[in-house]
């Protein structure tokens, strides 16, 4: 979404940093603001992105729920277009992602636990 609101570009890539980052690159180059929702894959693709120098942001998918279910219609493309507002007009609150090594830490702290089960 340009700064004027109008969509730049609309279509599906894969959910993977480095096509994420050539597809941005090809349809919306010199983007100014990148916004994920927090859920399983935040981490990894926030990581990705950012060690592609793509400006990315992770928001709190709580506060994104209550502007993305105002809107009529309630699909994947419409929920991409409701995230590419907030990141025009800032109206989201950011939130922390933990470094890679955190992660990791914190699944071989409960490997243990899961095989003992």
């Amino acid at each position: 979404m340009d700064a004027q609101g109008a969509v730049r570009w609309r279509g599906v890539c894969a959910t993977d940093p480095e096509a994420v980052a050539a597809t941005l690159t090809r349809h919306a180059g010199g983007v100014e603001r990148v916004v994920l929702e927090t859920g399983a894959r935040s981490a990894f693709l926030y990581h990705g992105l950012s060690e592609r120098a793509v400006p990315v942001v992770c928001i709190c998918a709580r506060h994104a729920k209550g502007v993305l279910s105002a809107r009529v219609n309630k699909s994947d493309v419409h929920d991409a277009e409701g995230l590419a507002q907030l990141a025009s007009t800032g109206w989201f609150k950011a939130v922390h992602i933990k470094e890679s090594a955190t992660h990791l830490d914190r699944a071989e702290l409960k490997v243990p636990l899961l095989l003992i089960k």
